[in-house]
């Protein structure tokens, strides 16, 4: 179960305890956060398994019908192990569905619909609160390590993506205010987070549906806008007095990207942008419905490489989309090799119910998805291992994970990420013999001594 919170209140005799199983995205992830949080300020506990929970609560996916099959087996599972089961999530629009597969769920609710899970657990885990629970404010339930954060700054989508259904599941783009959203990110530095990971559907159009309205801040004016945003989060300052990683992803490559670059060449953002490509054909994106401009990326990847050389860039891309050709293809891979990104993801065309990609014609058959994601692998991964080995022998930052115990002859093992790489979906860095006083949430210099096709190895200096 992930029900991990950083921060585990005293739990009270007669406490109403709730489990939490999170799927999906980061955006999910955050909305099993604020969950949680409103529980535990309604007086429950947090459960770290399902026999302890009065009610389990399952946050699901429903972007693509293997996550769906990952939804109700999550769902299956938390029946079987404790039979008191609440549904969330995008999945959670399909009520019937899951009802057919699982008739025992107490209730379902869609995304983000936040009193309406609370609401649920009011009914079937009636809170107990004694008299002492409010008494001191508890810090908000986070459910990633202390030292890294997930910043919401939208819910919903403005695209009509052809392989898409997230504005069916999470509706239109709805923007937060830009002073809620800084001064959630002052709450989390002071809270010991030293690394900011700003999320949305659309970071890019952060604000467009409030016509990017100003507040005050700080004694100033700032909008709601990516760029504005960008420059406050790059103010903001640890207890060490140094400034946070600041990460974002989900940016679509809208001319004012261009305005943050600079803000990483002078170290107040994190050099890393997370944009999702998808393809690089003409005629395929234009069947996605996607904007296709790919030969000016190509231009603008270069004049960001010059402000900032240390620049890493992600994206995804989707290979077997129909009517997608052998031509189509070798555009892709002819593209990513000017391209030079240092993270690719790859998936395989997926139907989704509800989706206008699956009435296009000329689907493409599975063996040929298959045999062209291995090639876009081969690919992408030959391109990472090269841009890795040219780090060794450089020394770089890195934010710690994890701290190993001493082996045999008393040596420390720890594992980090370097700027280039986000938690969970990028590569990491493996230390050897570290100091015992490094923690979770350091960041040091680290020599970089080796690396393979996804990974680096080096020392503290």
């Amino acid at each position: 179960m992930n029900t991990a919170a950083t921060t585990q209140p005293t739990v009270l005799a007669d406490q109403k305890k709730v489990g939490m199983v999170s799927l999906g995205c980061p955006k999910a992830l955050v909305d099993s956060e604020r969950i949680l949080t409103r529980l535990r300020a309604d007086g429950y506990a947090m459960s770290p398994d399902y026999a302890g929970a009065d009610v389990v609560l399952v946050n699901t996916c429903g972007f693509l019908d293997s996550a769906k099959e990952e939804s109700l087996a999550a769902i299956g599972e938390a029946i079987a192990e404790n039979g008191r089961v609440i549904v969330t999530g995008c999945m959670g629009e399909e009520a019937d569905a899951i009802r057919a597969a699982h008739p025992q769920v107490l209730a379902v609710t869609g995304a983000h619909q936040y009193e309406q899970v609370v609401k649920a657990v009011h009914q079937y885990a009636p809170p107990t609160q004694g008299p002492f629970i409010d008494l001191i404010p508890q810090p908000d339930i986070k459910l990633t390590p202390r030292h890294y954060s997930y910043l919401k700054i939208s819910e919903g989508c403005n695209h009509s993506c052809a392989f898409c259904i997230i504005p069916d599941l999470r509706g239109k783009l709805a923007s937060r205010r830009i002073d809620a959203v800084l001064r959630e990110a002052e709450k989390l530095i002071a809270a010991g987070t030293k690394e900011l990971l700003v999320i949305s559907q659309d970071t890019s159009a952060y604000g467009v549906d409030t016509r990017h309205e100003a507040r005050e801040w700080k004694g100033h004016e700032v909008r709601a806008h990516m760029t504005d945003l960008a420059r406050e989060l790059g103010q903001l300052r640890t207890s060490e007095g140094t400034p946070p990683w600041v990460r974002l992803h989900y940016v679509y490559p809208y001319p004012h990207v261009d305005q943050v670059i600079p803000l990483m060449a002078e170290g107040l953002l994190t050099p890393y942008l997370d944009i999702p490509f998808q393809h690089a054909a003409p005629s395929v994106l234009k069947r996605m419905k996607r904007p296709a401009n790919e030969a000016k990326v190509l231009e603008r990847l270069k004049g960001w490489r010059e402000i900032c050389p240390d620049i890493a860039v992600r994206s995804s891309f989707v290979v077997g989309f129909p009517g997608e050709t052998e031509d189509d293809f070798r555009y892709l891979l002819d593209w990513l090799e000017e391209a030079q990104l240092d993270r690719v993801g790859g998936f395989r065309f997926e139907p989704v119910e509800g989706a206008q990609a699956n009435a296009l014609p000329d689907q493409v058959p599975e063996d040929i998805k298959e045999e062209r994601y291995a090639r876009l692998m081969e690919c992408t991964t030959r391109i990472s291992a090269a841009k890795l080995q040219a780090k060794v022998g450089r020394t770089l930052p890195v934010i710690i994970d994890e701290v190993g115990e001493p082996d045999e002859d008393g040596d420390i093992g720890a594992t980090g990420r370097s700027q280039a790489d986000a938690p969970e979906i990028d590569g990491q860095v493996f230390l050897r013999n570290v100091p015992e006083t490094l923690a979770p949430g350091d960041i040091v210099q680290v020599a970089v001594e080796d690396a393979d096709a996804h990974d680096l190895f080096g020392a503290v200096r």
